[in-house]
C-alpha cells in the first residue's frame, strides 16, 4: 500500500490526474518539457576545456530494477537523456550479476562512446577497492574511467593513494569524492580542503539545502566540478509535495511540475556542473531534462521556494 510518506513520481502523477490519463497522455501533455530537437545547455569542468550537459542520470535505483525489469526501460531512458545532448550517467558497484547485464547498455553500439560515465568505490579495505576499479573498468569495457569518486567517504585513508596513482597511470581522467547525507557535510568539507579534487557529488535540493552554506562555495573557491545527487530526496520528495498546489508564481522561472522546481532551484546555483535524476521512465526524463531550459529563481525567488515548502 502506497502511503503519503511513500509516494514515487509516477503516484503523484496518478494522484493528480488519475490513472488513464496519465497512462494515454501524450510526452508533450505530461508537463513542461524540454523543446524538440533542444540540445541541453552545457557548463564547463573547471580547469578543463571540457563541458558536461546540466541533467544526467543517477542510475543506482534504475540498475537495481534489472532483474525483475530488464534493461529495456534504462535503456529507454539514456536514449531519450542523449537525444537532448545529455551524456552524464553515474554509477555504483552491484553484483556481478547485475553490472554485467548493465555493462551490455553502456557498452552497446548506439551509447558506447556517446556517454560520460561515472564510477565509484563504495568498499572497505584496500584489495576490495582494487576488485570494484577492476569490475568499473569491466563495466564500460575500457582501461581509461572519465570519473572515479570514492562513495560516502568509504575508507577514503585507504582508497584515495590508489586513486590519485590510478589518474597519474592514466586510468581515471578525473577523480572526486561523494556524500549523501548532511551529516557527512563537516568530513566532506575537511577532504574538499585537502585534497587535490576534481568532482564532488553532493545532496542538494530545496527540501535539502545545507550544501549551499558552504560546501558549494567552497567548490567554486577550489574550482571543483559539482554533481548533485539526491534532487528528489530518493523519492520521498513527491510524497512530501503530492498534496501541495504547485504555486501560480512559478510560471515567473518558467516551472511547471514539482520535479522541475527542485530542479530549477539546484541548476539556479552557479556551482553545479551537473544535476544527477534517477528514473526509469522517459516521460519523467523528459520533464527532468525540461528543468534546463526557460528561466531560472534567482536568489530572491529562491528564498521564496525555500519559505513555500518548509512545512511540507
Amino acid at each position: 500500500m502506497t502511503t503519503p510518506g511513500n509516494r514515487t513520481r509516477r503516484d503523484f502523477l496518478i494522484h493528480l490526474t488519475g490513472l488513464g490519463a496519465v497512462l494515454a497522455a501524450p510526452r508533450a501533455a505530461l508537463g513542461g518539457r524540454p523543446p524538440a530537437q533542444a540540445t541541453l545547455p552545457t557548463r564547463p569542468i573547471p580547469g578543463t576545456a571540457e563541458t558536461l550537459p546540466i541533467v544526467g542520470l543517477g542510475s543506482s535505483k534504475p540498475v537495481l530494477e534489472i532483474p525483475t525489469a530488464g534493461t529495456e526501460p534504462l535503456a529507454a531512458v539514456i536514449r531519450v537523456l542523449l537525444e537532448h545532448g545529455g551524456r552524464v550517467v553515474d554509477t555504483s558497484p552491484r553484483t556481478p550479476e547485475i553490472d554485467a547485464e548493465f555493462s551490455g547498455v553502456l557498452t552497446a553500439p548506439e551509447f558506447r562512446d556517446r556517454l560520460f560515465v561515472t564510477m565509484k568505490i563504495n568498499t572497505n579495505g584496500e584489495a576490495a577497492g582494487v576488485q570494484q576499479m577492476r569490475q568499473n573498468q569491466m563495466l564500460v569495457g575500457r582501461r581509461t574511467l572519465d570519473l572515479l569518486q570514492v562513495e560516502s567517504l568509504r575508507d577514503l585513508d585507504v582508497h584515495w593513494p590508489n586513486v590519485l596513482r590510478w589518474k597519474d597511470e592514466g586510468e581515471a581522467r578525473y577523480i572526486g569524492v561523494t556524500v549523501s547525507d548532511n551529516r557527512q557535510h563537516d568530513r566532506f568539507e575537511a577532504v574538499m580542503r585537502s585534497e587535490p579534487i576534481d568532482f564532488v557529488q553532493i545532496n542538494y535540493s530545496v527540501m535539502e539545502p545545507q550544501a549551499e552554506d558552504r560546501l558549494l562555495p567552497l567548490a567554486q573557491d577550489l574550482g571543483m566540478a559539482v554533481l548533485i545527487n539526491r534532487p528528489f530526496m530518493n523519492g520521498s520528495y513527491f510524497g512530501r509535495v503530492s498534496a501541495r498546489t504547485l504555486p501560480g508564481w512559478v510560471s515567473e522561472f518558467d516551472c511547471s511540475t514539482w520535479a522541475q522546481f527542485s530542479l530549477k532551484y539546484i541548476l539556479a546555483h552557479p556551482a553545479v556542473t551537473c544535476a544527477l535524476t534517477e528514473t526509469t521512465n522517459p516521460d519523467h526524463m523528459e520533464d527532468n531534462i525540461g528543468a534546463a531550459f526557460g528561466r531560472l529563481p534567482d536568489e530572491a525567488m529562491k528564498r521564496r521556494m525555500r519559505e513555500y515548502v518548509l512545512d511540507f
